[in-house]
C-alpha cells in the first residue's frame, strides 16, 4: 500500500513540477531572463517538493529512517526514469539529456533531484519525527 500512496505523491509533485515548468517558460524566463528565471523556478520547485512532502507524511505513514530515505530514493528513481523516457521520446542524444544536469544558466536541476531525495527526511525531521 505503501508503494502506491508514495507514487500518487509522486505525481502531485509531477504535476507541480510541469506546471511550474510551464510557468517558468511563460512568465519567469520572459520577465526575469536567464538565469535569474531559472533560478527562480528552482527554488520554487524545491519549496513545493518539500512542501508536498511535510504535508503527505502522515498519510504516507513513514515513520522510521529507513522509509524515509526509501521513499526519497524511490521518488528520485522515478524523477529520473521520467526525465530520461521523456527525452528519449522526444529524441534526445544522450549528451542533450546530460545538458540538463549542469548548472548552466541558473539551471538548478541537480539540486531538485537531491532536494527530491532528501524531502522525506528532513520533512520527518521537521515534525519532530526521529
Amino acid at each position: 500500500m505503501l508503494i502506491i500512496k508514495a507514487l500518487a505523491v509522486w505525481l502531485l509533485i509531477l504535476m507541480l513540477a510541469v506546471t511550474n515548468g510551464v510557468l517558468r517558460e511563460s512568465v519567469l524566463l520572459p520577465t526575469l531572463g536567464l538565469p535569474s528565471g531559472m533560478i527562480v523556478s528552482g527554488v520554487v520547485l524545491c519549496v513545493l517538493i518539500l512542501t508536498v512532502s511535510y504535508l503527505t507524511l502522515p498519510w504516507l505513514a513513514v515513520r522510521k529512517h529507513k522509509q524515509q530515505w526509501s521513499l526519497g530514493l524511490f521518488w528520485l528513481f522515478l524523477t529520473l526514469s521520467f526525465e530520461f523516457s521523456f527525452a528519449a521520446l522526444q529524441g534526445q542524444s544522450l549528451m542533450e539529456m546530460l545538458a540538463a544536469y549542469t548548472f548552466t544558466n541558473g539551471n538548478l536541476w541537480p539540486v531538485v533531484l537531491v532536494v527530491t531525495a532528501l524531502a522525506p527526511r528532513l520533512m520527518a525531521k521537521l515534525r519532530g519525527w526521529k
